[in-house]
Formats: C-alpha cells, sequence, structure tokens
C-alpha cells in the first residue's frame, strides 16, 4: 500500500471508515466482536495476510503436529510479511486459542503492523505489553488444535461475517477492526480526511452549544459556508497539523 494511505488511515476512525464504505453500499467490513489486546494509542494498519483455521479432526490435531515445519500456523507465522495484518478466520471461536505470546512476539520480531482473530488468545496479558497492535474477541488458554486446524493461508477468508480479501487494507482502532477493499482504498483515505475535519468542526460546534440540526448532516448553507471558513483558517493541511497535534 502507499505509505500515504498508511498514513492517512492511521489517522482516522474506524467510524468514519465505516460510514464512507456504507455511502458505497458496502455494509459488513467491521470485524465483529473484537477489540483490542492492550490499546497502543495507534491505529493498526496494514494489508491483510491471512490464516484460516477448520474444525479440527481428533486423528489430525494431536500435540506433536507442531513438530511439523510446515504446520500451517507457524508458516503463516514466519511468512507474513514486513508491514502486514495477520488476519485469522478462527470460525469466530475462542474456546481455544488462535496463537500464544511466543508465536505473537515472533511476527512482531519479523515487522508485521498487526494481528487480528475472531477467536482468542492464550497468554493475552503478554500479548498486551507487546508494541504491536493485537485484537480478539477474549483471552483462551486451550491450544487451537482442541477444535481448529490452520489449514490454509493468504486465501480469502471470512473473520468476524467480514469478507477479507489478501492485500485488503485493515485498519483497527481503540474501538474495533475494519476491512477496506484494496481497490478503493486510496480514494477511500481521502475521502475520511475530508469526513474527520468536517466532524471535528462539527464536535467543535456542539460542544459549544449548537443544535446538530441542520450540521449534521450539513442541510444550512450558513452550516457549510462556516466550515469553509473554519477550515481556511486551518488551509487544506488542516488534517495534517491535527496528525503532527497527536504526535505531540
Amino acid at each position: 500500500m502507499k505509505e500515504s494511505t498508511r498514513d492517512k488511515f492511521q489517522h482516522m476512525s474506524v467510524a468514519t471508515i465505516a460510514t464512507a464504505l456504507y455511502k458505497r453500499g458496502l455494509r459488513h467490513q467491521v470485524i465483529q466482536g473484537v477489540h483490542p489486546v492492550g490499546w497502543k494509542g495507534r491505529n493498526m494498519v496494514g494489508p491483510a495476510f491471512t490464516l484460516r483455521y477448520m474444525p479440527a479432526r481428533e486423528d489430525r490435531n494431536g500435540i506433536e503436529v507442531f513438530r511439523d515445519p510446515e504446520h500451517k500456523q507457524r508458516v503463516a507465522i514466519e511468512t507474513c510479511p514486513e508491514g502486514h495484518v495477520l488476519v485469522m478466520d478462527s470460525r469466530k471461536q475462542a474456546d481455544a486459542a488462535s496463537a500464544g505470546d511466543i508465536l505473537i512476539t515472533r511476527l512482531m520480531k519479523r515487522g508485521a503492523a498487526g494481528v487480528v482473530t475472531d477467536g482468542g488468545f492464550r497468554d493475552a496479558m503478554n500479548i498486551a505489553r507487546l508494541d504491536m497492535p493485537a485484537y480478539h474477541t477474549r483471552p483462551s488458554s486451550p491450544t487451537n488444535l482442541t477444535t481448529n486446524e490452520a489449514i490454509a493461508i493468504n486465501e480469502p477468508i471470512g473473520c468476524g461475517d467480514a469478507p477479507v480479501f489478501p492485500g485488503d487494507i485493515i485498519v483497527g482502532d481503540a474501538d474495533c477492526v475494519i476491512v477496506v477493499p484494496a481497490e478503493i482504498a486510496d480514494e477511500l483515505a481521502d475521502e475520511c480526511i475530508e469526513m474527520t475535519a468536517f466532524e471535528d468542526f462539527v464536535a467543535e460546534r456542539v460542544a459549544a452549544g449548537d443544535t446538530i440540526i441542520g450540521l449534521y448532516p450539513c442541510t444550512k448553507e450558513e452550516n457549510r459556508a462556516a466550515y469553509e471558513t473554519w477550515l481556511a483558517s486551518r488551509d487544506r493541511t488542516y488534517f495534517y497539523h491535527r496528525i503532527k497535534q497527536d504526535e505531540q
């Protein structure tokens, strides 16, 4: 992905992105049920690299399978490209872990931008201390072999009811995670910049006591004119000034 696009997504909310996608008819891009394992104070952004689990069959998933150097879970950790987000389809089951702190630490050391599962992590208290964004449904101590088998790498998956294709842009904030189709990521990031700036304007007005009627959404010309004046006072690079303020 373009570094400029990554930059933009790092400083906007999943809610804003969800609204922009809704305008395009995309209603199911939020990965349902996941939340940060220790919020890092910054968005998770990167192209998706996927791992799919299927129901475990007892004769295939004894503890000894982890000795296999081709085990799909281990291979996914060792092949996820730098700057990508590992997204795991764990069938929305958190009764067995998708991974633990040792594997997630290895993923971080290899330069991944983050990790998401619609299942759970074991050793979540240790993952929460890592300097890499991670999202799951809840802590889960049993090994993934209990109920799941890692079966396929970097193919289309469903994660928390959201469709995820390899290369789609994954954005996570303090609330949740969303999937942005790769082919519209650049234009969507630009649109969300404008939306974020307008929402900042609205937030200031509402905090000052103004009504939302005619303001949010903007249906009165005087509010549109007031916004343009407000934006002009910050010039068109307002959003990037905002980024620098967030970083200080």
